[in-house]
Parts: structure tokens; C-alpha cells; sequence
């Protein structure tokens, strides 16, 4: 790269900051930069923040430049900014602060002095960094797109970089010295002092020229109504799990804010960040034990927060032919086909994964929160896939977290309280559930954590926040996550004459606030095994998953596809409303006559709701439909029924039949003589029946000279 020609630059920086216009809405031009020039003069406005997009269409090679050396190119921007700031000024500022008052003070002072042919000694001359009032920082071009932490190298050393994370630590807000300054105890005179790093050694005797003279050596006491202070922070951000390359640990970084660009971020927060990558100088002694190693930071121009929606990658819109793929038979069944293929069968476990992932929506009535997350809890015998499931989730998932019971402590889940090293203060620092925010955290072995460590989940899957009060910390943090845990039952095999406590082992409490409890037995069934045999066999030797009719979908157009459905946000209509009620009710009585051992309390009418309205979101509609409530009757109804099945004895050929049956029946009786068919079929496919099955049944009572159809095929009437 060429020599630059600073003077040259100085022109150009000044030509754009007072030429530079743009349109505004109605089509008026005005100077974008004058105008903040005129703020900035009169303290309405600290921070000016330089668009690179804008400086690309004045001057070209400056921006080049600028992303090549930032700090200098910074303090370019300040001089010139400083420079034109008088002709901005129109007005006296009202607003003053003490070191307003205090610089009025010294500048009469000095006038004074030249009246009496008196000369300020040029040592301690004002400094222009006490003397400034503002902020410059830069925005990167927009084209440029963010790194990994991984990917900034030494050869991005004082240039502009634009990083990806997220937030895991914070400290607090203080004030940090940029000029200190200084009054002699003998002369009187007062010297400053900038100080351009985190540390800095005071100076101890006098430098002005009575004091040299006279050789009394006064002694410089310093004092703080003269000096200058910034806001300082400083954050450290995370690889994001995306980013992290298997068997690796994730990197992080550490971010100085200073001014304006302090409080933007908090544990959790996802960001990206722009500022100039800088090598760390330490001093003293810990620049001995260091040696010739040296940390690194980024200091801070911009912290932008990113919500779910606004990752680069999630927000390209599917194009003709991916819709038309999507589109093929059944998609809500491929879709569910499509999370781990590789794994036999579970077709509709993965549906109720697939509808983790798209999730409900959140509701807020009156200020109180009713979390759209769905919470799914998988039970069942060792070496039924429940790991490969989740880690599949894990690596589908935009944003996840995965840990292990017996590997994660209760402050490795919420929030764990450290000292800062720079400050020796206490801060927070993010567990797997703050970083998991806004996404899916998979907790493998859940049975096996300590009951300490699991309570602290109880808040997070109900309220979706943490609540902090350590070592004086007293706050809140999100944690609006989706949990999806894997439990082996606590004898080896699960035992279906036991309660689900005693085959798990959680308590209630904890149980309860699952949307679905789903039970994954490993039932002897020859045909099932030898099925399940084949395709392990096949898996082993071909390293893929056997041909099936429809081809399972790419990870990427999966996840671009969910990313699509979570933008919706469907209602429920009044009508399904009721029909919702009228089913939590049905569920209520036979969990009260069957003695159920299942829980079903008013978490299941909202689990159903949120179900729902997740199956809404994946059809990309903004109306629930009444087949989506059936689904997701069914989906719970389902789930329950893994729980009650023993597994030791054949299954009843005719079984099915029989409580079609018993259904059918039993709604007759509750009707009157006569039932709708299509009630029927409501009732029966929410407990899980296929609709060829309830039509078999109907047929076959019918020749039995048990009930009569109408020759329309609508009613059904009980023979007397």
C-alpha cells in the first residue's frame, strides 16, 4: 500500500463531513454530517458516527484507508471535527458541567495573563483530548460481512474488523481517566497529563519553570474537578456453537467500550461487534510474566444486539424449486422424516422435535408472560437413540446449548458469579441456559443431575427468566429457551406398575411444566427388530441412511425453512376456542376415572395451545385450523399412552378395535341415541386412531347389528 498523504486525507475528511447530502423521505436534500456538527457544538449530541457506506461514495481509497489504520485515521476525524466545530456553533451552550466551568475558569486565568505580558508555560498547555466533547466512531461497510472470533488473525491488528458472538460476561459501568490533572503545592501551577492505556504512572514533581528554577521541587497532588473521565465497560463475547468446529473449544474475545457505546449488551445477548482489533501493553509485572506474549481485545465503534430472526443466513428467502421440494407429499411428515434419518423409525417423537423447534407463540396479558416455548421430555430404556436425537436437535438448531446432567452444575446452567480481573469486582457470567436464549438447550441424563442443581430449571421453563441474588448481584436475566431433556428410568428398564417419579426419579413439580412426556421402550417384537436390525446394518456399511420414498430434506434448507415459520404468528379463533376447552375438559375426566399417572393440570390445555399453534406456524398460516388441534391432541394423547403401555405382554390383535369401540359408545350414550360420524372421527383420532381404523370399526359393529348408519353415512344409532 502506498504512502498516504495525511494532509491530503485532512482536506478530503473536511470536505466530506461539510458536503457530504443525502435525501430524506420526502425527497429534500440536507447535510447529513453539518447537521450533527451543529448537535455536537451545542452538547445536544456527543457521539457522531461515521457511515464508511457514505465516505465510499465521496472517496473511495479513504475507506480503504480507514479500514487499514482506524486509530489514526480516528484521531484524523477528531482534529478536523474539533477544527470546524466554532464555525458550527450559532448559540451559547446553557447546559454546563463543572469541567465547563472549570476550563471558563483557567482560560480567564490565561487572558489575564497575557494582559500583564505574562507567558503560559507551553508544558501545561491544554490538551485537546480535554478539550473535545465527543465521540467519533465508524460504521463498517455494509457489504462486509461478520467473522468468527477465530478467523480475526494478527494480520487484522488496528484495523476495522466486524465480529459474531455472544455475550457472556459483563462488567459494570465505570468512570475511567483520560487527562488527569495535576496542581503543584508550591508554584501552583497545573500540569495534565492524557493518559492512552489502562494504567498509567501518576507524575510526581513539578515541571513548570519556577520550580525547575528555583529548584524547590513541588510536589503535583492530583485533583479530580479538573480531570477528565469516560463511561468504560468491558464485555466478553463467545464463538457461537455454529462457529465451532467439532472437538474444538470455542474461542472468545474481549470488548472495551468506552463512552456511548457502553450498556448495549448484557449476558446472552447475541452481537456483533465493530471496532478495531488492538494488542493489549501491559506493564510492570505482569508485562514480565507475559514476556513476549500478548493479549488481544477489540475497542468497540458499534454493538448491534441480533434477535432470532436476524442471523444472515436464516434470512435468505427460499427460492421456487426449494418450496416445490417442500411441497411433495406429506411435508409435515417429511420434514419430521428429515431430523435425524439415520435413526429407525420414532416418526412421531420427531414430529413433536419438529414442533420444538418452530415453537408456540408468546403472549403477554397484562404484563404477565405465557412462554410459546415447548418443553419435551424423553424417557426410556438405554439404546433407544434418545443421545442421537439430541444431538441431532443440537446441531439443527440455529442457537443450542448441550450438556449432561451429571456434567452441569446449577450456577453451569443459570449464571455463575466471577471476579473481574481488571476490576476485582464481582460479574455475571452466562450458564448454558442464558446462552441458549432464543433457542433449544438439550440436557442429556437428566435424571442423573442433583436435585440442588434442578431447580434451578423450574423458573426457566415456566417464567423463562433467571432470577439472580448473589454476592450483592440482584437482577434478571432471559432465558427464553426451549429445554429438551433425555432420562433413563432409575432400574435399567422402565416398569410400567410404578408411578413416572418412581421410574425417573423427578419430582412433579418438574414433570409437570413438560409439554409432552415422551416414553421410548425397547419392546421384543420380531418383525420390529429385524427391520430395526437391517437398517443398523445397513447404516454401518454404507454410511447413510437407506433408500426411502421421499429423499430426507438438507439440514440448511431445514433450518432456513423453520427460520420462515418462526416470522408467523398465527390466532385462535373463537369457535376452536371452545372446541380446545371442551377436549382439556374430556382429557380432565378421564384422567380423574382412570386414575391417569400422567399429570393433567391447566399446563396441558396451554401445551395444547401451543402445539397448536406451532403446527399453524409450520403450515406458514396465521389461523389455527381445527386439524391442528386435533394433531395436537393426538401428539399428547400419544405421548401419554407410551407412558401407560406395559410392554411385557403381545399386544391384543383386536385391542384397537375394542376401545374404538368403547369410544363410540360411550359418546352415544352422552348424545342421546345417535352421534355424528364426524364426531366420532374427532374423538377417536385426538386419542390417536388413524381414520381407516374408526371406519373399519363403525363397519363391522354395523354387520354385527350393533349400531346403524344412515345411508348418507353422517349418524350413527345405537340399536335398542
Amino acid at each position: 500500500m502506498a504512502r498516504r498523504d495525511y494532509a491530503q486525507d485532512r482536506e478530503a475528511i473536511k470536505a466530506f463531513l461539510t458536503e457530504f447530502c443525502e435525501s430524506n423521505e420526502s425527497g429534500a436534500k440536507f447535510f447529513k454530517y453539518a447537521s450533527q456538527l451543529v448537535n455536537i457544538a451545542h452538547r445536544e449530541q456527543v457521539e457522531i458516527n461515521i457511515e464508511l457506506d457514505d465516505l465510499h461514495e465521496f472517496n473511495e481509497s479513504l475507506v480503504e484507508a480507514i479500514m487499514q489504520n482506524t486509530r489514526r485515521y480516528s484521531n484524523l476525524f477528531s482534529e478536523v471535527i474539533l477544527e470546524l466545530l466554532p464555525q458550527y456553533k450559532e448559540r451559547n451552550v446553557v447546559a454546563k458541567d463543572s469541567l465547563d466551568v472549570y476550563i471558563e475558569h483557567r482560560m480567564l486565568m490565561e487572558s489575564r495573563l497575557r494582559t500583564n505580558n505574562d507567558v503560559r508555560d507551553p508544558k501545561n498547555r491544554f490538551p485537546p483530548e480535554l478539550m473535545k466533547r465527543f465521540e467519533v466512531t465508524f460504521k463498517a461497510p455494509s457489504l462486509d460481512k461478520p467473522l468468527s472470533i477465530r478467523e480475526v488473525k494478527a494480520d487484522s491488528i488496528g484495523k476495522l474488523v466486524s465480529v459474531r458472538g455472544i455475550v457472556t460476561r459483563c462488567t459494570e459501568v465505570k468512570p475511567m481517566m483520560v487527562v488527569a490533572t495535576y496542581t503543584c503545592d508550591r508554584c501552583g501551577a497545573e500540569t495534565y497529563q492524557p493518559v492512552n492505556s489502562l494504567s498509567f504512572m501518576p507524575v510526581a514533581d513539578c515541571p513548570s519553570e519556577d520550580c525547575r528554577v528555583n529548584k524547590s521541587g513541588g510536589r503535583l497532588y492530583l485533583q479530580t474537578r479538573g480531570s477528565k473521565f469516560v463511561k468504560f465497560q468491558e464485555i466478553k463475547i463467545q464463538e457461537h456453537s455454529d462457529q465451532v468446529p467439532i472437538g474444538h473449544i470455542p474461542r472468545s474475545v474481549t470488548i472495551m467500550c468506552r463512552g456511548e457505546v457502553t450498556r448495549h449488551a448484557q449476558p446472552g445477548d447475541h452481537v456483533i461487534v465493530t471496532g478495531i482489533f488492538l494488542p493489549l501493553m501491559r506493564t510492570g509485572f505482569k508485562q514480565m510474566v507475559s514476556g513476549l506474549l500478548s493479549e488481544t481485545f477489540i475497542e468497540a465503534h458499534k454493538i448491534s444486539c441480533l434477535n432470532q430472526s436476524d442471523d444472515a443466513d436464516q434470512n435468505a428467502e427460499l427460492t421456487t424449486e426449494e418450496l416445490n421440494e417442500l411441497a411433495q407429499d406429506d411435508f409435515y411428515a417429511r420434514l419430521a422424516s428429515s431430523i435425524a434419518p439415520e435413526i429407525f423409525g420414532h416418526l412421531d417423537v420427531k414430529k413433536a422435535l419438529l414442533l420444538l423447534l418452530v415453537g408456540g407463540v408468546d403472549k403477554r396479558p397484562d404484563g404477565m408472560k405465557i412462554r410459546g416455548n415447548i418443553n419435551i421430555c424423553l424417557m426410556g430404556d438405554p439404546g433407544v437413540a434418545k443421545s442421537q436425537l439430541l444431538g441431532y436437535i443440537n446441531r439443527l438448531a440455529v442457537r443450542s446449548q448441550y450438556t449432561t446432567g451429571r456434567g452441569s452444575s446449577g450456577v453451569g446452567l443459570t449464571a455463575a458469579v466471577m471476579k473481574d480481573p481488571l476490576t476485582n469486582e464481582m460479574v455475571l457470567e452466562g450458564g448454558a441456559l442464558v446462552l441458549a436464549d432464543q433457542g433449544v438447550c438439550c440436557i442429556d441424563e437428566f435424571d442423573k443431575m442433583a436435585e440442588g442443581d434442578r431447580t434451578a430449571i423450574h423458573e426457566v421453563m415456566e417464567q423463562q427468566t433467571i432470577s439472580i441474588a448473589k454476592a450483592g448481584i440482584m437482577t434478571t436475566l432471559n432465558a427464553r429457551v426451549s429445554i429438551l431433556a433425555a432420562a433413563n428410568p432409575a432400574y435399567g428398564k422402565y416398569n410400567a406398575k410404578r408411578s413416572i417419579e418412581q421410574n425417573i426419579q423427578l419430582p412433579a413439580a418438574l414433570l409437570s411444566r413438560f409439554d409432552l412426556l415422551w416414553l421410548i421402550q425397547d419392546k421384543a417384537e420380531r418383525d420390529n427388530d429385524l427391520r430395526l436390525a437391517k437398517h443398523i446394518a445397513y447404516v454401518h456399511t454404507h454410511l447413510k441412511q437407506p433408500p426411502t420414498i421421499s429423499k430426507p430434506l438438507d439440514m440448511s434448507l431445514m433450518r432456513r425453512y423453520i427460520a420462515l415459520c418462526k416470522r408467523k404468528e398465527p390466532t385462535i379463533s373463537a369457535d376452536l376456542s371452545d372446541y380446545i376447552v371442551g377436549a382439556y375438559v374430556d382429557l380432565r375426566r378421564e384422567a380423574r376415572n382412570n386414575k391417569d399417572t400422567t399429570f393433567t393440570s391447566a399446563r396441558n390445555l396451554l401445551g395444547i395451545v401451543r402445539l397448536s399453534t406451532a403446527l399453524a406456524r409450520l403450515r406458514l398460516s396465521d389461523i389455527v385450523d381445527k386439524d391442528d388441534v386435533v394433531e395436537a391432541l393426538r401428539l399428547l394423547e400419544m405421548s401419554k399412552a407410551s407412558l401407560t403401555q406395559t410392554g411385557d405382554r403381545p399386544t391384543n390383535i383386536h385391542s384397537s378395535a375394542d376401545k374404538i369401540y368403547n369410544l363410540i359408545k360411550e359418546a352415544i350414550k352422552q348424545s342421546g341415541a345417535s352421534i355424528k360420524i364426524s364426531e366420532i372421527m374427532d374423538r377417536c383420532t385426538t386419542k390417536g386412531f388413524k381414520p381407516d381404523e374408526v371406519d373399519k370399526c363403525i363397519d363391522d359393529y354395523e354387520q354385527l347389528n350393533v349400531w346403524q348408519v344412515n345411508q348418507a353415512r353422517t349418524h350413527v344409532t345405537l340399536v335398542a
